[in-house]
């Protein structure tokens, strides 16, 4: 299916390597910066990741003038006004996030305050209500699944209200990626499993839902073909620094192709689930991925079918009859599953993730038919239809 008309925009430089950190103060330097704040949160610092960025400080004219390390696992409006609190008392002019998606969509919330003043981000929430540019904003992501040091969009909690606030602006895109294998070695090995297995929804989705084009296949192909080689191979050995920036770089890739074409079902259950159980967001992908798949086959089952080749490779592609590419791409996918579970006990179940009650599924059935993503997904789905696809993950 040729696409008569679609558009394509990614304005994010990627600097990715083994050392790509120490880039960072040069590209500071071409945005005329030189105080930046770190964002980031307790277990970053722990883990001793700020001081791979300090000593790529060393001898720069630029300088890290505060440091915010109390970024919560979800983040809140709360959060971002303390960190822009601590950006303005120590005139800073810069941002460097480094974390995970929380970390990000944290600095994202940050940068709008610093910007536009005052201390009201609910102004700017919703789409495109951004007036300009904000200031000079890195991320270094130190976990391979999110991809939003590539998109631009952010979500920040409104803890008194209960709600999610979304923020979408072309403004929110960082001006650089910096993928950096160190960044990535420590990542303990459910975490290592649950952001590769979002990652790899973001690339499937973006593939196989509605608003795929050409662009964004090149960048979803090759994420899952990155993901599928090494997502293994980290997870037998952690310290594996070409392993780890490949799922980096794959995790950006995925992150390109759908901030391009959006997602769709898995991503609508995956929110619902999120929402009424407080599971994180990459282990929702991961339950909910094959049955999704499944239940899209009749519709799209010749695309799904493609994703055998990035996924298993050309021998076991070209050794499998055209009609059943599609439903062994889905098995390749439940064996992975299968194999995370073996070595980290990644739940393939909503019973084995032990916080889902079965009479929960018919509110989260009912969320997902509201959620914007299910728009872009091949098969409309009814609350029934969700219902019988959470069930199916049920057990």
């Amino acid at each position: 299916m040729a696409k008569s008309y679609y558009e394509f925009f990614c304005p994010v430089k990627v600097v990715a390597g083994h050392k790509a950190l120490e880039h960072i103060p040069f590209e500071l330097s071409t945005l005329q910066a030189t105080r930046p704040m770190i964002i980031t949160d307790k277990g970053v610092r722990g883990a001793g990741l700020l001081e791979h960025v300090a000593a790529a400080f060393e001898g720069a004219e630029s300088q890290v003038v505060a440091i915010f390390d109390d970024v919560p696992p979800d983040s809140s409006l709360h959060t971002v006004r303390k960190a822009a609190a601590m950006y303005r008392e120590n005139n800073c002019d810069a941002i460097i996030a480094i974390g995970g998606g929380s970390v990000i969509d944290t600095s994202k919330g940050v940068n709008i305050l610093v910007t536009e003043g005052g201390d009201d981000l609910l102004k700017y929430s919703g789409a495109h209500n951004l007036p300009k540019r904000l200031k000079p904003f890195f991320v270094v992501p130190t976990t391979s699944g999110t991809g939003s040091e590539v998109t631009m969009v952010a979500v920040v909690s409104d803890t008194d209200k209960g709600v999610k606030l979304p923020f979408t602006s072309y403004f929110l895109m960082p001006n650089a990626a910096i993928l950096d294998s160190r960044m990535t070695l420590t990542l303990p090995p459910h975490i290592t499993a649950m952001t590769g297995m979002d990652a790899l929804t973001h690339a499937v989705e973006a593939y196989t839902c509605l608003a795929a084009n050409p662009m964004s296949d090149a960048y979803a192909t090759a994420a899952i073909r990155k993901i599928s080689q090494n997502i293994m191979k980290v997870m037998d050995n952690p310290k594996d620094a070409e392993g780890r920036l490949e799922l980096a770089q794959a995790s950006t890739m995925a992150g390109v192709a759908f901030s391009n074409s959006m997602v769709g079902l898995v991503h609508a259950l995956g929110h619902s689930l999120g929402a009424v159980c407080h599971i994180p967001h990459g282990l929702c992908m991961s339950l909910f991925l094959p049955y999704v798949l499944e239940y899209n086959q009749e519709k799209n089952g010749e695309r799904i079918g493609e994703l055998l080749l990035y996924l298993a490779g050309e021998e076991v592609f070209a050794a499998t009859p055209k009609a059943q590419r599609a439903a062994k791409a889905i098995q390749h996918i439940r064996a992975m599953r299968d194999e995370l579970y073996q070595r980290c006990k990644l739940p393939r179940t909503l019973t084995e993730t032990g916080k889902v009650r079965e009479d929960q599924l018919a509110q989260v059935a009912e969320l997902t038919v509201n959620d914007g993503a299910i728009i872009f997904n091949p098969k409309e789905a009814d609350v029934q239809d969700a219902l019988a696809i959470l069930k199916r993950a049920w057990a």
